[in-house]
């Protein structure tokens, strides 16, 4: 399954995804992992799982008032996970504003500080060492790091590789290619997709991928105000 979905992983990159799974049994399947730039990340959705196996016994969030701004929309919120009954409980703090999220997600910086916040204090409670895919910034490495032109030096239209990208993204996540696709020119500020530059659809589908993996019911909430209303009838 691994090696469908990321294509030319390194030995050492299989190496350390089986002991991830052998030792905290995170699905790939489930999308419980994903991988940046060579390294393993562990996504919102597979550190849930990982609490709910173990019985978690709470989750508890609150705003740190003295270092968020809600003017400027920054916000630093912090999380105590509570593994046991008897647990004093692991924190983890998590912050967010305009300069370190996705532009898909602006205006909802609070919510992505919870995220960022809940994972740090479940890494913490269930000893996972590798980083959360929601904690690193939106200037960290993209999913996927593509050329900025193509070996001919035109610019113009995608190519097969992030073509490729897109497609496996609406695979992996199940999306209707429609409304992608109109999003994808809304996005762009083109007429057609085809008029977009390439390093328009890089930025695109560097930010689908983002947003699908922190918050994949928020994107299909986006995805279907792109859905075109059949036609009905005139009586």
């Amino acid at each position: 399954m691994a090696r469908k979905l990321w294509v030319g992983i390194s030995d050492e990159e299989w190496r350390v995804l089986k002991q991830l799974t052998i030792d905290h049994q995170l699905s790939v399947s489930a999308g419980d992992l994903t991988i940046l730039d060579g390294r393993w990340y562990v996504t919102h959705v597979g550190l849930l799982a990982l609490a709910r196996r173990r019985k978690c016994c709470g989750i508890d969030v609150e705003a740190v008032g003295s270092l968020s701004d809600p003017v400027a929309n920054r916000f630093v919120l912090k999380a105590t996970v509570y593994p046991t009954r008897t647990s004093t409980g692991f924190v983890g703090y998590g912050d967010a504003d305009p300069s370190n999220v996705s532009p898909l997600v602006r205006g909802a910086e609070m919510r992505v500080a919870e995220t960022r916040a809940v994972n740090r204090a479940l890494r913490k409670a269930y000893g996972i060492g590798i980083c959360s895919v929601d904690e690193i910034g939106s200037n960290s490495p993209s999913v996927e790091k593509l050329p900025s032109q193509n070996a001919n030096g035109n610019g113009n239209g995608p190519t097969s590789r992030v073509r490729d990208r897109l497609c496996q993204l609406i695979r992996q996540y199940q999306l209707d290619p429609e409304p992608v696709k109109a999003y994808a020119v809304d996005f762009c500020g083109t007429k057609t997709l085809r008029e977009a530059t390439r390093e328009q659809v890089e930025t695109f589908v560097r930010e689908l991928a983002e947003w699908a993996e922190k918050d994949c019911n928020a994107l299909l909430c986006q995805l279907n105000s792109y859905i075109r209303p059949k036609q009905e009838g005139v009586a």
